[in-house]
């Protein structure tokens, strides 16, 4: 892994990042009126923490418009399913609602209304998760970018070349890892480029993937490394003359029509329409009144504090 710092543009997989907050920090963590705000303490002092480190100079919260877009669920209709809530199933037309802890739901609004009172840009797309905000983001930008998240299929995005790397926290809202080429390559056996191939080809139970039957990381890593991608490993088991054994090329004929559209779901959208906007790294908040406001209402304390100190230093 290299040791170069990552880049000057951050941005941040939002919903990841709060998800780990609440999980990290303890729910006793609550506003004057018992609320628990342990994902928005929890986040806030994240971001300065990351502000602090890493130094950068603009500064993103990506959202997810839409956590499961239909364009991927017509794809493949098992696509993060067993994530909605059971209460909540859309008629035809709606989009789902996803399944949150009772004491987070409430806490996503005030993380929103925080940080647009800061001055830190929000940025989602209808039809779009945040994903592929930051794929979108991370191509078009010409300088170097630090992508957070504890979500491995941002690990696709990671072009050393261009200064493109994911931060990737260890436990919680602490430290994170730099990832880099490298590290892909040793933890996963297969290049940058090729993780969308390998994961699509592996299946992923936490998004709803199926894969592939009897072909888990260790072989998905071997096929995509012997094969190229997945239309290579695909050639071979329609080739009788390859080194696939007979029950291997049964299963990847037998997982064909997932492995048409399993691509297309998997790979990060790079073409998100997205309004103009300024990402500088705000060095004083946007709205002082509202901000205090909303400091008393939730209680934020030390954690505001923090990262208004980390942005105005990094300003």
């Amino acid at each position: 892994m290299t040791e170069d710092k990552p880049g000057k543009l951050l941005l941040l997989d939002t919903a990841s990042l709060y998800f780990r907050a609440y999980f990290g920090v303890p729910e006793t963590v609550r506003a004057p009126d018992g609320t628990p705000v342990n994902a928005v303490r929890g986040l806030l002092d994240f971001i300065a923490r990351l502000v602090t480190d890493h130094s950068p100079s603009a500064l993103v919260a990506c959202m997810d418009a839409d956590w499961r877009p239909q364009w991927r669920v017509e794809l493949i209709p098992s696509y993060k399913a067993h994530r909605v809530a059971e209460e909540a199933v859309p008629a035809a037309g709606e989009a789902a609602v996803e399944e949150v802890p009772d004491t987070l739901s409430p806490q996503v609004p005030v993380i929103e209304a925080v940080l647009d009172a800061i001055g830190i840009t929000r940025l989602g797309a209808p039809g779009y998760e945040a994903d592929d905000v930051i794929g979108t983001l991370a191509g078009r930008s010409a300088g170097p970018v630090a992508i957070v998240t504890g979500d491995r299929d941002l690990f696709q995005l990671v072009d050393d070349a261009r200064g493109v790397r994911v931060l990737y926290p260890r436990k919680g809202v602490g430290d994170c890892d730099v990832i880099d080429e490298e590290t892909i390559e040793v933890r996963y056996g297969v290049r940058a480029g090729q993780y969308a191939d390998f994961a699509a080809l592996r299946g992923d139970p936490s998004d709803g993937l199926p894969g592939v039957k009897g072909i888990g990381e260790k072989t998905a890593a071997e096929l995509i490394t012997r094969y190229e991608d997945l239309a290579g490993v695909r050639a071979a088991a329609a080739d009788p003359f390859s080194r696939l054994t007979p029950a291997r090329r049964r299963n990847i004929a037998a997982a064909a029509a997932y492995l048409d559209v399993a691509p297309k779901v998997v790979r990060v959208a790079g073409d998100v329409p997205l309004p103009d906007f300024d990402a500088a790294l705000p060095g004083e908040p946007a709205d002082p009144e509202v901000l205090e406001a909303l400091a008393a209402r939730w209680g934020l304390g030390g954690s505001l504090t923090r990262l208004l100190e980390a942005l105005a230093k990094a300003g």
